[in-house]
């Protein structure tokens, strides 16, 4: 069984891959494949199309109401830094934010397990980690050095840059290290409701994405894919007709194993710089809170992750990195209560990957 999943994956993502691939990263992933291959690719997009109108959203299918805008506020970077951990804690505890998900290389991990333990409910999920991104604090990969050696660079870290893991790693030590992120996480007693990438890496190549498709469908855990009508991240990524087909025809891939799926993704925020004559964190926060408004109201029916970063800066952040400026506006923006009488006012519906998979598991 999951290795016919896995071939029908292979198959999908090539073309579609081929071509989001290219686009972004400035890097040809072409291969050459059989025509027996490009037959049966060809034979299973056309099956796909065949089964599934384009206007019916994967929220209609999961029994939300027609039209409805259903969001996920999701928070990544859990357990980066204990900045990170203290500002999504705030936002659950009293923002309107309702998904995280958790670095298990990093140096905090412990500690917001421990809070999602004493937070039962709290829906988190595993942000698998392939990049160490920052110039002075950085993570290993849990699968080992010696066992993983394309993932890493001269200091035994994982790979600053998204292109660096490309051009050394194989789609097996890839498969490697996701296993040993959620090995570690199970043997910590935490069970991830959802799996996504840090980074986007694993969208970086067709392998990579198909070793993240595939471990989600071999433990049934839902993994973060925009493969419904794709409006907000088609526009943000400049995606023709044809790579959003493809996109789609990958979802339905993932949707025909048991789980369930986005109909898109909003993951612009991280590219909103705060003005320099922003004083102060009310000033911040408004100033956050007024481009999310104006997004979101771009949101077509469906089912939308929004992608933020939470984090609660402390005074050696900066030691880290220079984002904390909009990672706290990130956090005010979900502490505003004018932002959560927004969400009300424009009849958005907060939902979960935790409920989602509920509800796919009714699904017939």
């Amino acid at each position: 069984m999951l290795i016919a999943v896995n071939k029908q994956i292979g198959l999908i993502t090539f073309l579609a891959l081929n071509l989001i691939i290219s686009s972004k990263y400035q890097m040809p992933v072409f291969k050459y494949i059989s025509m027996k291959d490009y037959i049966l690719f060809i034979f299973s997009l056309l099956i796909c199309i065949s089964v599934q109108s384009q206007d019916t959203t994967y929220a209609e299918r999961l029994g939300f109401p027609k039209n409805a805008r259903i969001i996920i506020l999701h928070m990544d970077d859990a357990g980066m830094s204990l900045s990170s951990n203290r500002g999504i804690e705030k936002v659950f505890e009293k923002g309107v934010a309702n998904s995280t998900s958790v670095m298990m290389p990093c140096p905090w991990v412990p500690q917001i397990l421990r809070y999602i333990e004493l937070h039962p409910g709290t829906d988190a999920g595993l942000h698998l980690t392939l990049n160490a991104e920052w110039k002075d604090y950085r993570w290993q990969p849990l699968a080992g050095t010696a066992a993983v050696p394309g993932l890493t660079d001269s200091t035994g870290c994982l790979w600053a840059d998204v292109p660096d893991v490309v051009k050394h790693a194989s789609a097996d030590e890839v498969d490697k290290e996701i296993r040993a992120q959620l090995s570690r996480a199970e043997r910590m007693g935490f069970h991830p409701t959802h799996l996504d990438s840090h980074m986007g890496t694993l969208f970086a190549s067709a392998s990579f994405l198909q070793k993240y498709i595939a471990l989600g469908i071999e433990k049934q855990i839902p993994v973060m894919f925009p493969g419904g009508h794709d409006t907000y991240i088609g526009k943000e990524m400049n995606l023709s007709a044809e790579q959003l087909l493809y996109f789609q025809n990958i979802g339905k891939t993932i949707w025909n194993a048991g789980l369930p799926l986005l109909d898109d993704l909003m993951n612009s925020s991280y590219d909103w710089n705060p003005p320099a004559n922003l004083k102060d964190d009310t000033s911040l926060g408004k100033w956050r809170v007024a481009l999310y408004e104006k997004a979101m109201l771009q949101l077509k029916p469906g089912i939308t992750m929004v992608i933020m970063h939470c984090t609660d800066p402390s005074q050696i952040f900066s030691e880290i990195s220079d984002s904390g400026e909009k990672r706290k506006a990130d956090m005010l923006a979900m502490l505003d209560p004018g932002f959560k009488k927004f969400l009300k006012d424009n009849g958005f519906v907060l939902t979960t990957w935790r409920q989602l998979m509920e509800r796919r598991k009714n699904v017939k």
